[in-house]
């Protein structure tokens, strides 16, 4: 069956140590086509957290010069098996998935100074230093799979307090690392 005639399947595996040089990988052909573009290259998401669960989806985030110049590399990364959604819901992004029914990578791309690489980078950076609450968040996924295995919003929508409440706790530990 083609993908085209598909339901996504959401899927949340155990941590798997190869996504880091899997993250690599891509980052090395993604830098390729964009070089003269990119500022930083950070691997973001469940499966930059060490020992969660995730689903196995590698998040690329890339800062760059000018989000202007972005859409011009648009064919290029299709060539990788990439395609380009946008914005995709918010302003100043630049977004690229790779696989629609089988994902296997997301390209979030941000212009170097936008609030939402931070946001990114501290998410994940507060998750490792606090294993418990990401093993939390861990479960939290688990259990949303299962009641919402073919309905990406709702397992969307039932992590958003969650991540909130997390995003209160990281700007807390932040002002307290000052």
């Amino acid at each position: 069956m083609d993908e085209q005639n598909q339901v996504r399947e959401i899927e949340v595996v155990k941590y798997n140590s190869s996504w880091k040089k899997e993250f690599m990988k891509e980052s090395k052909l993604i830098e390729d086509i964009m070089k003269e573009e990119i500022i930083k290259i950070h691997h973001i998401g469940s499966t930059s957290i060490p020992g969660i669960f995730a689903k196995p989806v590698i998040d690329v985030l890339l800062e760059v010069k000018d989000i202007n110049n972005i859409d011009k590399y648009n064919n290029e990364l299709s060539k990788l098996g990439y395609v380009s959604k946008g914005e995709y819901g918010i302003s100043g992004r630049r977004f690229f998935l790779k696989g629609v029914y089988h994902r296997t990578h997301h390209i979030h791309v941000f212009e170097i100074g936008n609030l939402e690489i931070e946001k990114h980078l501290n998410f994940r950076d507060y998750m490792i230093a606090h294993p418990e609450e990401a093993k939390m968040y861990g479960e939290l996924k688990k259990e949303l799979v299962i009641k919402f295995k073919h309905d990406i919003d709702s397992y969307c929508n039932g992590r958003n307090q969650f991540i909130k409440d997390i995003d209160r706790k990281t700007y807390e530990w932040l002002k307290l690392k000052k």
